[in-house]
């Protein structure tokens, strides 16, 4: 298990980040976002009395990390849901507040490496991009049903693809022909569509578009938008929350959440500020924190990573 993909990004930070709230006997810690298992079995390591929460919604990332975690015994308890469902499940086990929470957003490195699931530019596969294959619309769908519109609002706002028209006409033209199914005509058709010069800086030209699609399929943002504030009301005092981001609008809206949460609620001009408007969360990162050169040599996929952590100063008051 040495290649790049098994790798869990900044790792060390992580652990750290989170170590004050989880060194307490019967923490209880949340890992959000399964995948593989591999921060999670760091967590059980290195906390030995804490109690692990694992939410994937991706049944095959479930099964493999369970064999992974399947040392710890009933320290690991691993739930088939989307991590905007953690108040239920919660709820379901009987669980009122936890101590840490972690989230690594974005494509597992799984769902990357296995060809058919229709990530990755890179290579041909069908145009799925579904992380939970049992249910919903895959990208396909979108690319041969949206109309054109709707499908340059989401290049846009969720790519940030500034071609998004051009690559929306070109779209349409070819579904008119024959409907998409696999990868390796829309990577062919976004590299015919752009001009010379979006060519020439950013990687594949592809990249944007494949984001966008993923974001939508899965309904990424709206997800996270509701899933931030959940993890922040779960949350215990004294309890922390690590968030990596791999991508602008992700950041954006944790640095939201996490930048509300540490503010006064106060109007203007109080001489002192009541219990009820004080700040709920204190930031642990100085504005978000970057992977070092050592660890993207070691795992490419880091290299975007942006994590942001808080810590639950001060309960709500009813």
């Amino acid at each position: 298990m040495s290649d790049s993909r098994h790798v869990p990004v900044m790792l060390q930070r992580c652990l750290d980040l989170l170590a004050p709230a989880l060194e307490r006997p019967g923490a209880v810690v949340v890992d959000c976002t399964l995948g593989l298992g591999g921060h999670s079995e760091a967590l059980l390591t290195r906390f030995p009395e804490a109690r692990l929460i694992g939410l994937d919604r991706d049944k095959e990332a479930l099964r493999l990390s369970g064999e992974r975690l399947a040392p710890f015994g009933d320290r690991a308890t691993l739930v088939h849901a989307v991590y905007d469902e953690l108040p239920d499940v919660l709820d379901r086990l009987g669980i009122a507040r936890v101590q840490g929470v972690l989230f690594d957003l974005g494509v597992s490195s799984m769902q990357l490496d296995e060809a058919d699931r229709g990530f990755a530019y890179a290579q041909d596969a069908p145009l799925d991009m579904r992380m939970d294959q049992t249910t919903g619309i895959s990208a396909a769908e979108v690319l041969n049903t949206y109309p054109p519109g709707e499908l340059v609002r989401i290049l846009r706002a969720y790519g940030e693809e500034k071609q998004a028209k051009r690559i929306v006409a070109a779209i349409v033209r070819e579904r008119d022909k024959e409907p998409f199914a696999h990868s390796a005509r829309l990577v062919e058709l976004i590299r015919d569509a752009l001009p010379q010069a979006a060519k020439r800086t950013g990687g594949n030209p592809a990249k944007r578009t494949f984001q966008a699609l993923r974001i939508e399929v899965n309904g990424e943002l709206a997800v996270l938008e509701r899933a931030v504030p959940a993890a922040v009301k779960a949350l215990d005092v004294g309890g922390r929350i690590a968030v990596l981001s791999y991508q602008s609008l992700e950041d954006r809206l944790v640095k939201q959440v996490f930048a509300a949460g540490a503010a006064t609620t106060a109007p203007p001009g109080l001489p002192v500020v009541p219990e009820r408007y004080q700040p709920r969360l204190k930031l642990l990162t100085r504005g978000a924190e970057l992977p070092t050169e050592e660890e993207i040599a070691e795992n490419r996929r880091a290299a975007p990573a942006r994590l942001r952590g808080v810590e639950r100063v001060r309960a709500d008051v009813e």
